[in-house]
């Protein structure tokens, strides 16, 4: 039960870490000012913490027998699904998103617009994908760490969690890759 309680707590971290890394992003790509070490400080919290939580999440589900039988009550772990999912898919695309701007940098001066579009609806897919992860997880660590006492106080958490991670969503949608494009596309 420690082990589930730190795991919650850092993802809990990771949200906050998560929040200011496109915070900053969504700051730069809207006024295209570029901070490198501003970009750096907001990355690395954020990759360490999640990696620590990722590790941590695996050795719970897989060694410890913390995983939960998914076909039993369809409807009631339709978040665990979501959650579980979106955490398999996190590190795929992050090798993508690590390479976005090179990758745009070079399709789009090779005239090859096929492959940047994919790559633009990869960093959306991206975006949704960590997004949704943090907005299933929040109401859930909070549960974890005994922060809810109600159905009602859970149910109205999950439905705020959700809202911001929506409206996070559309917001680094909009301003990055606008931005990437308005960078690339003349």
């Amino acid at each position: 039960m420690k082990l589930k309680r730190l795991n919650a707590a850092l993802a809990l971290l990771s949200i906050v870490a998560m929040i200011l890394h496109i915070g900053y992003n969504i700051f730069s790509y809207l006024t295209m000012y570029y901070n490198p070490a501003m970009k750096l400080l907001t990355a690395m919290p954020f990759i360490v913490i999640t990696c620590i939580h990722a590790v941590l999440g695996m050795c719970l589900v897989f060694l410890l027998g913390d995983g939960t039988r998914l076909d039993l009550y369809p409807a009631q772990n339709r978040q665990t699904v979501i959650q579980r999912i979106s955490a398999a898919l996190i590190f795929p695309l992050l090798i993508i998103h690590l390479k976005t701007f090179e990758f745009l940098k070079t399709f789009s001066a090779g005239n090859n617009w096929a492959a940047f579009v994919l790559v633009i609806l990869i960093q959306i897919l991206f975006y949704g994908v960590v997004i949704s992860h943090a907005a299933v997880s929040f109401p859930k660590a909070l549960v974890t760490l005994s922060l809810l006492d109600s159905r009602e106080k859970l149910r109205v958490i999950e439905r705020i969690s959700y809202a911001i991670g929506l409206i996070l969503f559309i917001t680094s949608v909009c301003a990055i890759i606008r931005g990437e494009i308005a960078i690339f596309i003349h």
